[in-house]
């Protein structure tokens, strides 16, 4: 929770963060004082928040992103790697792909190793720094270190060793599992992808580092059903719509129907992999590192809420396509409705593919077109290929993952710091019922419907005009299904930062949304106890319609803002900002 003292920017202080005037008159970014203060940007980990400028010379294609970086050292080094003879064993390097089934990389080692007979050795990495600096939420490392458990037993039964262990610097990384694979007698190790810029650069420094040692290192794309960079405009472009971008998704998968092929689980090891890793076997799964810790409490609540591991995220999945995709379409918006698929904490994971979840959604529908058929269908398939879109996104526009907004220029906008008003949308307490119900639920399960999700951010950013970064930081060290790009992407579209189409600036009013989506106040109800007695639509603003004295005796807060005044401030913000009037 933020601290409870309160400043609030004002106009002079936010002014000495500003240099010269750019040609269109709006001042220029220069430095990240407050971003540094509220936690925005961790100095313990990264410098100082990019310039504007630094972050369009990666639009101007003048430095390099991480990816291409990347996939130059696989380039520059593949006949390398493809020469290295196996030697003593392969391993298969876990990291948000927490499954056996369905899973390329894993199924890329398990045939290296059988081509021959050497033990395939699984590992995953915990580290406490990793963690910190990717705002990593406990409720999503004890996720993982739950489903770890389950993989670790899974993956015994075929004789198949997972090595888990701490390790508390992140920056020796490299250079301990290096020393372990030496050990080991590892030829070939095989990860998945990851598009965050710290992982793609550590998997380029790997790629070409490892065949120092004799170790060919190969990650290949896998968290997408399709990979970054296969689609690109006419322009030869990336898209930064999602529309037109989902048009070319859908195109390339047509063309490449293969993409949605399952990769086979691996085979049985070599019975030998026993007793030659047995200190592997009869290691157990790490606990949580102390920054990430769980109590008791909470540890039992979000095991009982949320069951980790692959076999629950396929019986979830099969129960969704079974029992609730028929309403999706109609009923997708409403939070009390419980018909979505809650397998988000699973795509995050990795304990279920997103080519998984397309598949087997095609397969129950009328035809194996992805864009026709059951309209419910149809709907939650575009949902899933957001999180795709996201990663692409990330992929090309590496600086959002440096604390820069995908429009530079809104870094230049006025935003406030008020740590009180923060507090009251952290714990729920900003008197707007829809918006508290949400943080309510956020808070207390580590999860919240997307709906909501648009609901909080936008009243965070428009209405109190908190710099949205600080909602993002709090959503990433809260929710259990946090994944960086889905989560910037969804804090982009509602604070108006991000790849958005429009040409005004979106701005909700949590009056009107509550209504429409929670026109009888089930949910609302659900997690403001505060409001069981409220009668009707008052329970949308009920100091407005005459059950202010149940909320009050109930101890219910008055609006911290006023929405209308707040929106007309916020308009004015923003234009001053960037100077102009359109998004």
């Amino acid at each position: 929770m933020p601290p409870s003292k309160r400043k609030v920017v004002s106009s002079s202080e936010t002014a000495n963060k500003r240099v010269a005037a750019s040609k269109n008159g709006v001042p220029a970014y220069r430095d990240s004082k407050n971003e540094e203060e509220y936690g925005i940007v961790q100095r313990e980990f990264y410098p100082p928040e990019m310039t504007n400028a630094r972050a369009l010379q990666y639009n101007n294609d003048e430095i390099p992103r991480p990816i291409e970086i990347l996939n130059g050292a696989i380039a520059d080094t593949e006949s390398q790697r493809e020469a290295v003879p196996v030697k003593d064993a392969v391993v298969h390097w876990f990291k948000c792909d927490l499954r056996m089934n369905d899973n390329k990389s894993l199924h890329m080692a398990a045939q290296k190793a059988q081509s021959k007979n050497v033990p395939l050795i699984c590992m995953y990495i915990v580290s406490p720094q990793d963690f910190q600096a990717h705002i990593t939420s406990p409720p999503r490392v004890d996720f993982i270190l739950r489903t770890l458990q389950i993989l670790k037993e899974d993956l015994a039964k075929l004789d198949i060793p997972l090595y888990v262990e701490t390790y508390e610097k992140r920056k020796t990384i490299p250079e301990k599992i290096m020393d372990l694979w030496e050990q080991w007698g590892v030829s070939h190790v095989y990860a998945n992808i990851e598009y965050e810029v710290d992982e793609l650069r550590r998997e380029a420094l790997l790629t070409r580092k490892c065949l120092d040692r004799g170790i060919a290192f190969t990650v290949v794309p896998d968290t997408c059903v399709v990979a970054p960079g296969e689609l690109s405009s006419q322009q030869g472009k990336q898209y930064a719509v999602y529309s037109p971008w989902y048009r070319a998704w859908l195109a390339y998968l047509r063309e490449h129907p293969e993409q949605l092929d399952p990769f086979d689980a691996p085979g049985q090891n070599p019975s030998t992999a026993r007793e030659k890793f047995s200190n592997i076997f009869d290691k157990p799964i790490p606990e949580a590192p102390e920054n990430k810790k769980l109590n008791e409490e909470e540890r039992k609540r979000f095991k009982h809420l949320w069951p980790a591991g692959e076999h629950e995220a396929l019986d979830r999945l099969n129960k969704f396509l079974d029992q609730k995709i028929g309403r999706y379409k109609d009923t997708r918006n409403f939070p009390a409705a419980n018909t979505t698929a809650v397998i988000s904490v699973h795509h995050a994971a990795g304990t279920l593919s997103a080519r998984t979840s397309i598949r087997s959604a095609r397969d129950v529908n009328s035809t194996k077109k992805l864009d026709g058929g059951h309209l419910g269908i149809v709907g939650w398939i575009s949902e899933v290929a957001w999180r795709d879109f996201y990663k692409h996104v990330l992929a090309h526009w590496p600086y959002i993952c440096m604390n820069k907004p995908f429009k530079p220029e809104y870094t230049n906008i006025e935003w406030s710091y008020d740590e009180e008003l923060f507090k009251a949308w952290c714990q729920g307490r900003t008197g707007y019922p829809i918006v508290d119900a949400a943080m309510r639920q956020l808070n207390h399960i580590g999860y919240m419907h997307n709906r909501c999700r648009m609901i909080v951010a936008s009243f965070l950013a428009k209405d109190l005009l908190i710099d949205w970064r600080m909602g993002e930081r709090y959503f990433m060290e809260t929710l259990i299904d946090g994944d960086f790009a889905s989560n910037n992407g969804g804090w982009g579209f509602s604070a108006s930062t991000g790849v958005d189409p429009q040409p005004y600036f979106r701005i909700f009013n949590p009056f009107l949304q509550s209504e429409k989506f929670d026109a009888e106040g089930e949910y609302i109800r659900k997690w403001l106890p505060e409001l069981e007695e409220v009668k009707g639509k008052a329970i949308h603003d009920p100091y407005a319609r005459g059950a202010g004295h149940v909320a009050e005796k109930n101890g219910y807060p008055r609006h911290i803002v006023e929405h209308k005044d707040a929106r007309e401030r916020a308009l004015l913000r923003y234009k001053e900002g960037l100077g102009r009037d359109t998004a």
